[in-house]
């Protein structure tokens, strides 16, 4: 694409930042120039955010419906999955199937749920109550 073809189409990321394309200059060499935003691309994103938010909204309905513990919630926030969460709390990948049980959940020692909450940047209280955060 040429430099003066790169897109510039503001969007939600445009007033903070930009991103470097590769475009060719008049004399057809490689040169970088710096787009604000391509629609096709924002609306990619948006769509992806939104399933994102769906998603989140699906795992308090479980959570509320006595389905799922809070965990699920803070993992669909988090954008984790099991495998990711046993990496950053330690423990192993059928604990945590165990710890996303409502009534295994409520069991779960105050110790076990710091580790949680260190992982989810909230309290223990905010793990239970399922609190999350906007960050």
């Amino acid at each position: 694409m040429k430099k003066e073809d790169v897109p510039q189409d503001l969007g939600a990321l445009g007033k903070i930042t930009k991103e470097v394309c590769y475009a060719t200059d008049g004399s057809g060499k490689y040169t970088t120039e710096l787009s604000q935003g391509w629609d096709v691309k924002i609306t990619a994103l948006d769509t992806a955010w939104n399933d994102i938010e769906n998603r989140i909204a699906a795992a308090r309905q479980k959570v509320l419906n006595g389905e799922a513990s809070p965990l699920l919630v803070f993992m669909e926030h988090g954008l984790m999955d099991i495998a990711i969460l046993a990496g950053y709390t330690g423990f192993w990948k059928w604990q945590i199937k165990r710890h996303l049980k409502p009534g295994v959940f409520k069991t779960l020692s105050d110790k076990k749920l710091q580790r949680y909450a260190e992982v989810f940047n909230v309290s223990v209280d905010d793990v239970k109550n399922m609190n999350v955060h906007a960050t």
